[in-house]
C-alpha cells in the first residue's frame, strides 16, 4: 500500500467519530504531562477529545454518557472534551498543531489532509495482534494505511443506497424492488410507479445516479467510475450513467429538478423528504444514518435496498491519534472503546438500551455476537443484507482518496454554461448534463483528463 490504500469501488459523506486529546500534548516534543500521576501501580492519564458528536453538557447525549463509562472502566483515565477545536475542522486543527496543542485523538474530515500535515501517530505497533482491529472488515481495514502503516482508525459505518416504500408498491399491485436488483429492474421500478396526478413518483432526487452506476453496470469500477487510482469518465459505463439519469428527468420520474411547480402542487410536502414521509415517494436515496427519523416519520412498510447489483456502498469516518502524544495506547484504548472495539460497543448498546434509543451507526466489526446483538434490535432485512454482502462492497471516497474533491466537484472546467457560471466546476457541468442542458459527450474528454490531473495532484502531495 505505497499511498492511500483504498478499497474502492461506492457513493455518497456521514457521520459520528469520536477523539480524545492529551491535555498537554505538545507537538515540538516536549514533555508537558505533568498533571500525570501514579496511583495503585497505574499512571493518571488526561487524554482530550475532540468531536462534533458531544452536544452540550446539559443533552449529556449517548457520546458523553460513553465517555463517562470509559473513565469508570478505566479510572486512570480522564477525558476531557477539547471545545477549542470547531468549525472550520481542518483549519482549527491547524491552528492547534502550530500550537503544539493537537489532541491527543481527533476527528478526521479527509484522511489526505491529515497525511499532508502530518498529524498522525502510527499505529501500526499498537495494532498488531489486537482482536478488536483484528476484527474489522477487510474492506475497512485497507483504507487505514498509508506507506504500510496503519494511520487512522474507523469511527462510524454507514451504507449508502436506496429505501423502498414497499406500502406503495403493493398499493399499485406493482412488484416492489428488493435488494440486489439490476439497473433494468431499478428502471422499471422508477417508472411504473410514478403517477404525478395522483402525487406519487417514482424517485426523490437523480444525482446520486451517475456515482453508483458505473459500479453496478461494471464490477471493476467503483464510485465514479474510480479504480486503481484513475477515473475514467470517459468509459461508456460513466455515459450512460448521466443519459439514463437525464432519461429520469426528462421523463418526469424524479421529484427533484424534474418537476414544475403546477406538478409538485400534486403532491402532500413541500419537498423530496416530506413527501417520502407522506408515502409517495418509490425509492428515496440516502443514508444508513437516516434511519432514525425514518422509523419515527415514515409510517409505513419501508426496507433498505441499496443500489442495483447489490454492491453495498461504504461510508466511513475516520478518527486519528495525534503523532505528538505522550499516551499512545491509551488514547488507542479510548478511541477503539468509543467505535470498533467489542467492549465499548457492547456497552454502546446496553447504554442506548437504557435511554430507549437505537443506534443508527452500523457495526464496524464483524464479530458475530456484535452483529447479532445490534440486529436483533434493527428491523431492517435490506442493511443485514447490504453488511452480508460488504466484501463486494465499494467505498465513498471524499474522506478516503486525496484529490477526489476536486476530480469531482471543485475543478473548474473553462466551460460557460451560462451568463451566471462563466466557468462551470465539473460538478456543474456533470449536473447540467443530468438536466439536460448540455451534451456530456461534448466535454467527456477533458473532464475525464483534468479529473485524472486533480487525483495525480492530490497523490503527489503525499508523497
Amino acid at each position: 500500500m505505497k499511498k492511500l490504500a483504498l478499497l474502492i469501488s461506492v457513493l455518497f459523506l456521514s457521520a459520528f467519530i469520536v477523539g480524545c486529546t492529551s491535555n498537554n500534548t505538545d507537538n515540538t516534543g516536549k514533555d508537558n504531562d505533568s498533571n500525570d500521576k501514579v496511583t495503585d501501580g497505574q499512571e493518571e492519564v488526561t487524554l482530550k477529545v475532540a468531536s462534533w458528536r458531544f452536544g452540550t453538557e446539559e443533552d449529556n447525549n449517548l457520546e458523553r454518557q460513553m465517555i463517562q463509562a470509559f473513565m469508570e472502566e478505566y479510572p486512570h483515565i480522564t477525558i476531557e472534551i477539547d471545545e477549542s477545536i470547531a468549525d472550520p475542522w481542518n483549519d482549527s486543527l491547524a491552528t492547534a498543531a502550530s500550537a503544539g496543542n493537537l489532541p491527543d485523538v481527533f476527528e478526521i474530515t479527509e484522511i489526505p489532509v491529515a497525511l499532508q500535515n502530518e498529524w498522525l501517530y502510527d499505529l501500526s505497533d499498537i495494532v498488531d495482534g489486537d482482536a478488536d482491529f483484528d476484527s474489522i472488515s477487510e474492506s475497512v481495514k485497507e483504507v487505514l494505511y498509508h506507506d504500510d502503516k496503519v494511520i487512522a482508525l474507523p469511527s462510524g459505518q454507514h451504507f449508502l443506497g436506496y429505501y423502498v416504500n414497499k406500502d406503495l408498491y403493493d398499493r399499485e399491485n406493482l412488484d416492489a424492488p428488493e435488494y440486489g436488483m439490476s439497473i433494468d429492474e431499478f428502471s422499471d421500478a422508477v417508472r411504473s410507479v410514478t403517477d404525478i396526478n395522483n402525487g406519487v413518483i417514482g424517485l426523490n432526487q437523480p444525482f446520486s445516479i451517475i456515482e453508483w452506476y458505473p459500479a453496478a453496470a461494471n464490477d471493476n469500477m467503483g464510485i465514479y467510475t474510480y479504480n486503481d487510482g484513475q477515473v475514467n469518465l470517459d468509459s461508456n459505463e460513466f455515459i450512460r450513467g448521466i443519459n439514463f439519469a437525464n432519461s429520469i428527468v426528462s421523463n418526469d420520474y424524479v421529484y427533484d429538478v424534474a418537476l414544475s411547480d403546477d406538478q409538485k402542487a400534486n403532491f402532500n410536502g413541500e419537498n423530496a423528504t416530506e413527501v417520502w414521509n407522506q408515502g409517495n415517494v418509490g425509492l428515496f436515496f440516502d443514508g444508513t444514518w437516516s434511519i432514525g427519523w425514518m422509523a419515527e416519520q415514515s409510517d409505513f412498510n419501508w426496507d433498505f435496498v441499496g443500489i442495483p447489483g447489490g454492491r453495498t456502498v461504504v461510508v466511513n469516518d475516520f478518527m486519528g491519534i495525534s503523532k505528538a502524544t505522550k499516551h499512545p495506547e491509551e488514547a488507542y484504548l479510548f478511541t477503539k472503546f468509543m467505535t470498533f472495539g467489542k467492549e465499548g460497543f457492547m456497552k454502546r448498546l446496553e447504554v442506548a438500551d437504557a435511554n430507549g434509543e437505537k443506534l443508527n451507526n452500523l457495526p464496524i466489526s464483524t464479530d458475530q455476537e456484535i452483529l447479532d446483538e445490534f440486529f436483533s434490535r434493527l428491523d431492517v432485512p435490506g442493511i443485514l443484507e447490504a453488511y452480508n454482502h460488504i466484501d463486494n462492497g465499494v467505498a465513498n471516497l471524499p474522506k478516503i482518496v486525496p484529490g477526489y474533491i476536486d476530480a469531482r466537484w471543485n475543478a473548474p472546467t473553462g466551460v460557460q454554461l451560462n451568463a451566471d457560471i462563466p466557468n462551470a466546476s465539473i460538478g456543474q457541468l456533470i449536473d447540467a448534463s443530468i438536466r439536460g442542458e448540455v451534451k456530456i459527450e461534448d466535454y467527456i474528454s477533458q473532464v475525464n483528463d483534468l479529473a485524472n490531473q486533480k487525483l495525480q495532484e492530490g497523490a503527489d502531495a503525499l508523497k
